[in-house]
Formats: structure tokens, C-alpha cells, sequence
């Protein structure tokens, strides 16, 4: 979900119409000895009590706001950090003070016009190269090229941030105030391209964020010169995908992991990966790959004839695919490779042997007749199995399933050969390594 930042306008406000009367009164550039002393004198202790986590090396009095309206005074004071970012404190006398990064008093207001209230002492020249522990803790490698103020809720900051050398920018949530030791969190500005949040990326357009793709694609290899292009999110594992659009017509789901690509998947087969292609048609590619995989399947002894598919990550030269399919309620897990490869499909039972688990077929006790029929193989024909899981390999290969019967008594455990053949049988009274209900 992305972040909505509430009260957003009242903190702007600070900054954007209090400043105005203060600076007023002096030159934007100078800091004079006096405004030094007095800053030093009273803004550390403001500082502090505020929450900012840091030593005070140099501090400035800027000036006093009065508010006849609220009858309320407040100081304003700009402090530079022993390390990180400095900050503008905004202190109502006998009230409390809020704080504002150099990165947010320095980013212009929001009709255009330079800040009012801009950093101006010597260590806050360069406030976004003060930047480098918030990245660090929020585990991006970015050198800033420009960063922007967004706002501020009751207790985070946001920041945009540009990295040099790339399109790559990052939307930064910290604590508020700003402290590295606290928890940091970099998001891609590419997750706020959609316009679903009052937080958007600005130092770059979503044109040359979305350049990145041409990379990937190179990457991939298969001869797509783009077309479209779209960025799909990340992943529950951290992946971050793209879509790509081909001039030729083709498409692919292409994978990112740590900023480098991983995996090209065409959109053909990728109807299961994040929602599978929205700029491709892929309408005649899926309907023919369903064809093929009918084939492949009945060619392997399981009578399916295929309405969706979802591949699994696979070696080289192989084609791992679950399969669900209009003639029959189970579906399977097909295991295809070059023309001189058997085809071989797991039934969605027993795929977990072979290391998938099928997402199509929900499994009930009418699921599990194979998995029956290999118990009367090893001559246990009295358990009509109802549930099973997968307890782990042996040091020859072979595969051991836990089963469980309807009736309730214990169950077994089956010891499997890749090929799915039954090849021993021991029964849970015997065993300490049953966990499903009933066998304990």
C-alpha cells in the first residue's frame, strides 16, 4: 500500500508563511556573531528537547514571529549537526518546537518560490551530502544528485531523493525528527507512478525512470526492442518487475533482484507471475501454449486438458509448469524438456515430492486417490488417505510423505522415488516423525 501522508499541509505551513516575517528583517547570507551566540546559547537545549539526536556544533538565531491573533511568539533557529543533516527549529516560547531537516527548510514552497527559510550556515551548505547514514540505514546505494522535502506526518519525515549516475530515485521515510538510528525506509519512486498517493516523485519524470527497462531487456536477450514499458511492484521475496512490450508483438515479465536482472519470463507463460502482462496481447500466444501443453501432458499419461498454466523457475532447457484444466477438477505439475526429454507430470497430491505445491487445486480428501492407490501398492488397502505432507529426503534420493486416513486411525508414511514410485511403507504407530492429526 503506498503511504498517505496526513496533516501534511499544516507542517508545510509552518514553514511556508512564518519564515516570510523573519527573513525579512536581514540578509539572507549572513550569519553574524550575534545571531551565532545567541543560537548557540538557546538552540541546543531546543534541539534536544525536541528529539534531535545529535551535538550542536554551530547554531543561528533567525528571528521572532509574533502572532497577535494566537498571542504566541516564536524563535526561529537554524543548527548544524556534529554529523547527518541539520535542521531549523521553529520554538513557540512557553509551547513546543518543531523541527524541519535543511533538506525540507531548503526545498522551495509550493507555488515555485525559493524557501523563505534556507540553511545558511557554513555545514549546511550541501545538506543533501549529509544524506549518506540515512541511505546506509535504509539499505540503498544512492549518492544524492537533488533531494526535495515531501512533509511530514506526526512522526515521519519524507524526503525524494535522485542518485547520481542513474534514473533511480527513492521516496526516504524517516523518523521524525530525522535519525538514522531509528528505522529508515527507501521506496522506488517508480511504486508512485499510478497517482494513488498525495506522495509523488518530481526531480525526474516516470519517462526516465521507466529508461531503467531498456537495461533489463538488454540483459534478457531475447531480441525486444520496447515499445511500452511499466513498472509492476515487488514481490513478497523483495523482486522488483517489470513489464516490456515488443515493436514485434511479444512481451515479457522481466524480474530484478538487487538492481540487477534475474529472470525473463514471456508473457505467454506468465499469466501466474504478478498478474501476468497488461501491454501485450497475448490472447492467440496463450491459447496455442495451452495446446502444446495438453499435448505434453496426455503424451505423459495425464488426461488434462489445460485452461491456464503457471510456470515455476527452471533450469535451462526445461519447462516446469502447473497446469489446471477444464475436463477435471485436479490439476498438475508438468516437468517438459527438449524433444529427447520424457514428459513428466506430478499430480498436484504429490507434486510437493518432486518439490512444487500447486496453487490452482485446492485439495480435499478426494485429491489424494494416487496417493491411495500407491498405500495398496504396499499392500495398505484399508486407509482411504485424506491429507499428507511432505516430511523430507533421504540420503539416496527417495522422498518421505506423511498420509493420514479418513477413518482417523494412523496413517503411514510413504518413502517415494523421484518418479513418483511407492517403494516402502511404515506405519505412524511405529514412527516418531508423524505430526498430521490422527498419527500423533
Amino acid at each position: 500500500m503506498k503511504p498517505f501522508i496526513t496533516g501534511l499541509a499544516a507542517t508545510l505551513a509552518v514553514l511556508a508563511l512564518a519564515p516570510a516575517a523573519v527573513s525579512a528583517s536581514k540578509k539572507p547570507a549572513e550569519v553574524s556573531e550575534k545571531a551565532r551566540t545567541q543560537g548557540m546559547a538557546e538552540a541546543p537545549a531546543l534541539a534536544k528537547a525536541a528529539g534531535v539526536a545529535c551535538n550542536v556544533t554551530d547554531a543561528r538565531f533567525v528571528g521572532k514571529v509574533a502572532d497577535k491573533k494566537a498571542k504566541t511568539n516564536t524563535n526561529f533557529y537554524e543548527i548544524d549537526c556534529d554529523q547527518g543533516v541539520g535542521f531549523v527549529l521553529s520554538a513557540v516560547e512557553g509551547g513546543a518546537t518543531t523541527t524541519f531537516s535543511c533538506i525540507e527548510a531548503n526545498t522551495p514552497q509550493p507555488d515555485g518560490k525559493e524557501s523563505s527559510l534556507k540553511c545558511e550556515l557554513p555545514g549546511n551548505a550541501d545538506p543533501k551530502a549529509d544524506l549518506a547514514p540515512i541511505l546506509a540505514a535504509a539499505k540503498v546505494q544512492c549518492t544524492p544528485e537533488a533531494v526535495r522535502g515531501i512533509g511530514q506526518s506526526a512522526t515521519a519525515a519524507y524526503l525524494e531523493v535522485a542518485c547520481q549516475g542513474s534514473s533511480q530515485g527513492y521516496v526516504v521515510k524517516t523518523s521524525s525528527p530525522m535519525d538514522p538510528a531509528k528505522p529508515v525506509e527507501a521506496t522506488d519512486c517508480l511504486l508512485y507512478d499510478g497517482g494513488q498517493s498525495n506522495i509523488s516523485c518530481t526531480l525526474r519524470t516516470k519517462e526516465d525512470r521507466l529508461a531503467v527497462i531498456d537495461t533489463y531487456i538488454t540483459a534478457a536477450n531475447k531480441g525486444c526492442t520496447p515499445k511500452d514499458k511499466r513498472y509492476i511492484g515487488m514481490s513478497q521475496s523483495g523482486s522488483a518487475f517489470f513489464e516490456a512490450a515488443c515493436t514485434d508483438g511479444k512481451g515479457y515479465l522481466l524480474r530484478v533482484d538487487n538492481g540487477k536482472f534475474a529472470e525473463a519470463y514471456d508473457c505467454a507463460k506468465a499469466q501466474g507471475v504478478m498478474g501476468g502482462c497488461t501491454l501485450t496481447d497475448t490472447t492467440q500466444a496463450v491459447t496455442e501454449q495451452n495446446g502444446l501443453y495438453t499435448r505434453l501432458a496426455k503424451a505423459a499419461g495425464f488426461n488434462c486438458d489445460v485452461s491456464k498454466y503457471a510456470p515455476f523457475p527452471a533450469a535451462a532447457g526445461k519447462d516446469v509448469v502447473e497446469m489446471a484444466c477444464s475436463n477435471r477438477p485436479d490439476g498438475a505439475v508438468g516437468v517438459f524438456g527438449g524433444p529427447n526429454d520424457k514428459p513428466m507430470v506430478y499430480d498436484c497430491a504429490r507434486a510437493p515430492i518432486a518439490g512444487y505445491r500447486c496453487s490452482f487445486t485446492k485439495l480435499d480428501a478426494k485429491s489424494y486417490g494416487l496417493v491411495t492407490a500407491d498405500l495398496k501398492k504396499l499392500g495398505k488397502a484399508a486407509c482411504d488417505v485424506s491429507n499428507a505432507r511432505v516430511i523430507g529426503k533421504t540420503a539416496k534420493g527417495t522422498t518421505y510423505m506423511e498420509v493420514a486416513c479418513a477413518d482417523g486411525l494412523k496413517g503411514y508414511i510413504i518413502e517415494y522415488q523421484t518418479d513418483l514410485t511407492p517403494v516402502a511403507t511404515t506405519g505412524c504407530a511405529f514412527s516418531k516423525d508423524c505430526k498430521l492429526p490422527g498419527n500423533v
